[in-house]
């Protein structure tokens, strides 16, 4: 299980541009983490990474950001998301069937029905203002 520490925003978005060449479509990407420790900043990396044309933003109020690109990403945030119900409201399964690469912040909110996925897991842990601690995984779902 690799463990990176990084000292600033952009090296946090330098990790995740690094992680989104190893991934391809269809591929999906749970975050867990504290509030402001530095998701989103990954997911900003991750959107580079897979040359999206669009800037990565929080999608807290959206549920769900979109990015244009070779390689389409969605961006979930599952903090308001638990039930299955909101899961297929959010059309976060048929992003996953389209080939999107799909990544959702908080994924320890909702029960995913995707027995025998592979997912990569990261977490991102606070360590104070500017240092973090991201520890990145595969697992079985």
């Amino acid at each position: 299980m690799p463990v990176y520490e990084t000292d600033s925003p952009a090296a946090t978005e330098a990790l995740g541009k690094r992680l989104a060449h190893t991934l391809h479509g269809g591929a999906l990407v749970l975050f867990t983490g504290g509030l402001g420790a530095g998701k989103t900043a990954f997911c900003r990396g991750l959107c580079r990474g897979l040359g999206c044309v669009d800037e990565a933003s929080s999608p807290t109020f959206a549920i769900v950001n979109v990015y244009r690109g070779p390689q389409p990403f969605a961006h979930f945030d599952f903090y308001r998301i638990s039930t299955e119900e909101d899961l297929l409201a959010s059309g976060f399964y048929d992003y996953l069937d389209e080939g999107a690469v799909v990544a959702a912040e908080w994924s320890e909110n909702a029960v995913l029905r995707l027995p025998g996925k592979r997912a990569v897991h990261v977490d991102v842990a606070a360590l104070d203002e500017t240092h973090r601690r991201i520890t990145i995984e595969e697992v079985t779902l």
